[in-house]
């Protein structure tokens, strides 16, 4: 019987990883193949002749040339060739090195002679999106099963919330406001989707917010008392909408994944040690905060480093016309490192109210044994 179960079980992970994999091939298929659907013209790259490079006296920057032959697939072109050249750089910025098969999405102008021409307005990269996205989705299932499919759908969900969100803010929506509502939301829906709807997921959701919310509470005083000195705003100095809400909006945000990792965390594993072993409430509370110290060092790094990493590419401009080492990282990390200490803050305060949340919730239903 067992046998026939396991065989059971077994055949049901190949249909479902078979269904997985028709389907990825089908939407890859149906993306390399969807140019009809847009309005703009899309052209594929037939052939590349590489041209030798010249030197910008501007920067000593090398400037590389390609001569392009394209074959337009949609609009009433289609099936137009047409020669085009393309410049570009080392770095790639504000510019692509194109290969045979890529598609541009081109703009087409037509001369009085009737003769036309075009000049690259970018890159079609949906069909290298697609095949990410299933890659992540097939290893998430493959590794989490059915909640690594759920943490999916909950990311889905997440986004289009944040994105009509967005809309609010720009009709006019406080945005501190709609953030708070947005954690909430966030917080509520990832856990209750991923881990169900009992005790456990109610015990991450409360201690989620309400970690959130004395960091938050922190995080407004500090400033307060400072009135943000050492602050640098300047990247934030383009935006034609007040900037303190938007950066506490932005440490809400910011600070709330980290502090729902850390309860999620806290909280599972106490409900599995309590329900594997017979543990007295002390016990219980000396493994929560065990578990607490091992996992707050790195969370704080993880912070750090995510923060930190997107300003190098400022702060190697700021070095390289002159700026000394120093200031160069502080009139660029002055904002990150406030969003990484403020998101430690509040993982260092989640870890104390997981656990007695933890235990709130797994004395209310008499499950822990004195």
């Amino acid at each position: 019987m067992l046998i026939l179960k396991k065989i059971h079980k077994f055949k049901n992970k190949i249909i479902l990883y078979g269904i997985l994999i028709v389907c990825a091939v089908i939407t890859v298929v149906l993306v390399n193949h969807d140019e009809k659907f847009y309005h703009n013209t899309i052209a594929k790259v037939i052939t590349v002749k590489e041209v030798p490079g010249t030197s910008s006296k501007a920067d000593n920057k090398k400037i590389n040339e390609q001569k392009l032959t394209v074959r337009i697939l949609n609009t009433d072109k289609i099936g137009k060739i047409l020669e085009l050249n393309n410049l570009y750089t080392e770095t790639g910025a504000y510019d692509y090195k194109f290969r045979v098969g890529d598609k541009l999405f081109l703009t087409l102008t037509t001369s009085s002679t009737q003769e036309l021409s075009a000049t690259i307005a970018g890159v079609k990269r949906d069909y290298y999106l697609v095949i990410t996205a299933w890659i992540f989705l097939v290893f998430i299932i493959l590794i989490g099963k059915r909640k690594g499919f759920l943490s999916t759908l909950s990311l889905l969900v997440n986004i289009i919330v944040f994105y009509y969100a967005l809309e609010l803010y720009r009709n006019g929506m406080n945005l501190i406001l709609l953030s708070g509502i947005l954690a909430i939301i966030f917080t509520t829906f990832s856990m209750l989707m991923v881990m169900g709807n009992n005790k456990k997921s109610y015990s991450a959701i409360l201690s989620t917010i309400v970690a959130t919310l004395f960091t938050m509470i922190i995080t407004f005083l500090v400033m307060i008392f400072t009135q943000n000195n050492g602050l640098r705003f300047e990247e934030m100095q383009f935006i034609t909408r007040p900037i303190y809400p938007i950066f506490m909006a932005e440490i809400l945000l910011g600070s709330l994944g980290a502090i729902m990792d850390i309860a999620i965390t806290i909280s599972s594993s106490m409900f599995e040690l309590h329900d594997n072993n017979v543990m007295t409430q002390t016990a219980l509370i000396e493994s929560g905060r065990e578990i607490g110290r091992d996992i707050m060092g790195s969370m704080c790094n993880v912070l750090l480093l995510a923060y930190v990493s997107g300003s190098f590419p400022m702060i190697l401009l700021y070095m390289k016309n002159g700026m000394p080492v120093f200031n160069a990282f502080y009139s660029n990390l002055s904002l990150e490192l406030v969003r990484a200490l403020t998101g430690s803050i509040g993982i260092v305060l989640a870890i104390p109210i997981s656990i007695y949340s933890t235990m709130f919730f797994l004395k209310k239903k008499n499950e822990l044994s004195l």
